[in-house]
């Protein structure tokens, strides 16, 4: 790699961040949102963080000093004399034994790294609504390195780590991996993470956090269905609301890697970066390798943990803020049956129920009459669309509504004429294609040729047509993936070409929206999602299924990029069948859309649906702004869920059974995160207060009326509501409005 591609992703300049001041041999407090992180710069060596957690409130240097001796680890069985203190980058020439930070040779040389810290500025908001950044600068005279550590305390909580790794020495350093790190206490018992596959995407599991290492390697080339996604510990029993949570996050789209490590002289840490195939990363004199940020979270339970991530998605300047518009998906309507008559019948039946955003899936482009040809070739078919786009287009805006359109810009079929155009523009190991996945494969896009090519069509397709939105997919993994002609590993290269490739898409149409969906939610992470405005969460849209996918996938990501679509009566991936208000009670936390062929619903389905997508209107700017909110419900077969107002004026929860509960009646259920002081009239929420089509008050419940009941938020929390009885897969919704 060269040091242009290294620095491809925003990183500090190279000199103090502006307003900073020297933090030099000192220990450094920083503090934001309820969270403190207390970093130890003394000694000359690489930062250690002696506390990341609750606030701590002022500290005076003495007390951040006391704190620093009080916090020296017991020289006990050690494998060197004196104490082992563990870095953000843990080195092995400071004593730590577990998984090094920096791993990499000079012709096989300068394997062990003993960075010494020739500068550090901080800069602090004066206000406190800004990030606090702390920027480190060292370097390995002897191995020939030199590293460039920034830490960030954002205003919203989160702890951002990156690090800059430039090789100073002569000949070639070959980086292996790049591991940053933060601590998390002894009393942290408990580890959360998740796994998946396509149609089931961010399934949690818990384990016990034990000595040794817990490591998640994601090899796919993408961000993954299985991915960690969250790596987070906490005290014994942790959950919605309760116990005390320390969460990481890899921001990578590419290969990576995330770990929780305890031992006896570690009582434990969390670390992530990018996972380096052989060879990818090697660096001449000069040149420089940048890490993802490494982006941990702290939290009195896992909706706290939410919050911080979504309140930094908010705060960026690129955040969408306009009404996030109502999707009608052509995919499970139509799937390749492209015809113009059929289409615009489609988008006068959307336009009806009041969709704002129609957008075209795959088949429109060149001989693409299934999933075996023609991916790569970006031209609208001539045969199928004999004038072009424009009057499927012009018919779609004339009902007022946007028009979108789908590309898998990073994928080519063999059987198409870009490939045979340019067989040497395919990723492949050496001079073997690998195996094909969905009939494709991917497109080298490090090479500059494929990677202008695709730029050039995507241009040409967003001037000649008013297109607001693409549906950016990616349907396999990158397996066997390299530089053909040169026999190098490629996923390190691809997943920044990627990058430049939507930066560089959105510099010249920033008014574009962009989805990433990968196979559904195969490429769901931090990185991927500053360059997109939406994630397409599952190809799954089975609502029983999905209440799991969006709950998890809501813990990093906020609703309003979150798609969520209502499906047909049958759900195509599962066959299960659904009620309307199951299926748009389920998409209506998201961002909302329809994948169904509304020509085949009946007049009813569709004055049903169009009441739901009222009410999404009519609350959006709730959803999409609010505080998402889970309680912790003791009857595994209910859950509550919503999203209360910023300044805790509304909320709206949904009441779900998705399983035949045990306990009849199920109790009182808690309506989570409202003010504890504020009063709340309590009520049911139309069009889901009736349940299969039943009046309310065959519930029997007697606060079930319109009128409902008014209750503080304190009480609502800690003592909850009595639970509607229903049947599995069902929901209801309950509305909590201040009064007074």
């Amino acid at each position: 790699m060269n040091a242009a591609e290294a620095l491809s992703l925003t990183f500090p300049p190279t000199g103090p961040p502006e307003g900073a001041h020297d933090p030099h041999d000192r220990v450094v407090h920083l503090r934001a949102a309820g969270v403190s992180l207390v970093v130890d710069l003394t000694g000359g060596t690489l930062p250690r963080v002696l506390h990341w957690g609750a606030d701590l409130g002022a500290l005076s240097d003495a007390s951040l000093g006391a704190l620093a001796l009080a916090s020296r680890p017991v020289p006990l069985g050690f494998p060197v004399d004196g104490e082992v203190q563990i870095a953000v980058l843990p080195e092995q020439s400071a004593g730590f034994l577990g998984t090094p930070g920096l791993t990499g040779h000079r012709d096989g040389a300068d394997f062990s790294t003993a960075f010494a810290v020739r500068r550090a500025a901080l800069a602090t908001p004066a206000d406190a609504t800004g990030s606090s950044v702390l920027v480190v600068d060292a370097d390995d005279a002897s191995a020939g390195l030199g590293l460039r550590l920034v830490l960030e305390l954002t205003a919203s909580g989160l702890v951002r780590e990156r690090a800059r790794v430039t090789s100073t020495g002569d000949g070639t350093f070959t980086l292996d991996g790049l591991l940053l790190t933060l601590p998390v206490p002894a009393r942290a018992t408990e580890l959360l993470d998740f796994t998946g596959r396509h149609l089931r995407e961010r399934s949690p599991q818990r384990t016990d956090f034990t000595h040794g290492t817990r490591l998640r390697e994601n090899r796919r080339g993408r961000t993954g269905y299985d991915a960690a996604f969250l790596l987070a510990a906490g005290t014994p029993g942790f959950g919605n609301r309760r116990g005390e949570v320390w969460g990481l996050h890899t921001a990578w789209s590419g290969n990576h890697r995330t770990l929780a490590e305890r031992s006896h002289y570690n009582p434990g840490l969390l670390g992530g970066g990018e996972l380096l195939l052989p060879g990818e990363v090697r660096l001449g004199a000069g040149e420089s390798y940048t890490s993802p940020w490494v982006v941990g979270a702290y939290g009195r339970g896992l909706d706290d943990v939410s919050a911080r991530f979504h309140r930094w998605f908010r705060a960026r300047a690129h955040h969408p803020r306009s009404p996030r518009p109502v999707v009608a998906n052509t995919w499970e309507a139509v799937y390749f049956e492209h015809d113009l008559g059929r289409l615009t019948d489609l988008a006068d039946a959307a336009a009806a129920v009041g969709v704002e955003r129609f957008v075209l899936d795959d088949g429109w482009f060149g001989g693409r009459r299934d999933d075996t040809t023609s991916l790569g070739d970006w031209y609208v078919s001539a045969d199928v669309w004999p004038d072009g786009l424009g009057p499927l287009v012009d018919h779609v805006r004339g009902l007022g509504m946007e028009f979108g359109l789908w590309v898998e810009p990073e994928m080519v079929n063999p059987d198409s004429d870009l490939a045979r155009a340019h067989p040497e523009w395919m990723l492949q190991a050496s001079d073997r294609l690998p195996r094909a996945a969905r009939h494709q494969q991917v497109l080298d896009l490090a090479e500059p040729g494929a990677s202008a090519y695709i730029l050039e069509r995507l241009d040409a397709l967003l001037t000649e047509y008013p297109i607001a939105y693409l549906k950016w997919d990616h349907n396999r993994d990158l397996v066997d993936a390299g530089h053909g002609p040169r026999r190098t590993a490629g996923v390190h290269a691809q997943t920044l070409a990627v990058y430049r490739l939507l930066d560089e898409l959105r510099r010249r149409h920033p008014a574009v929206e962009i989805e990433s969906c990968s196979s559904g939610g195969g490429r769901v992470d931090l990185e991927i999602l500053e360059r997109t405005d939406r994630v397409w969460t599952s190809d799954c849209i089975d609502a029983l299924e999905r209440q799991q996918i969006q709950r998890w996938t809501n813990l990093l990501v906020p609703y309003e990029i979150l798609g969520a679509h209502v499906g047909s009566g049958a759900a195509h991936s599962t066959g299960r069948r659904h009620p309307l208000e199951f299926r748009a009670g389920t998409a209506l936390f998201g961002h909302l859309g329809i994948e169904w062929d509304l020509r085949e619903a009946d007049d009813a389905q569709r004055a049903q649906l169009a009441e739901w997508i009222a009410l999404y209107k009519e609350l959006r700017g709730l959803l999409h702004t609010g505080t998402s909110v889970h309680a912790d419900v003791a009857d595994p077969a209910y859950g509550v869920h919503g999203v209360v107002a910023q300044d805790g004026s509304d909320a709206l929860f949904a009441v779900v059974a998705t399983a035949t509960s045990t306990q009849s009646p199920t109790g009182r259920l808690p309506l989570p995160g409202l003010d504890p002081d504020a009063l709340y009239l309590v009520r049911p929420q139309a069009p889901a207060h009736v349940v299969d089509g039943v009046a309310s008050g065959y519930l029997h419940l007697p606060w079930w009326t319109p009128e409902g009941v008014t209750l503080p938020g304190r009480v609502l929390e800690d003592v909850g509501v009595e639970a509607p009885v229903l049947f599995s897969e069902r929901l209801v919704l309950v509305r909590a409005t201040r009064v007074g």
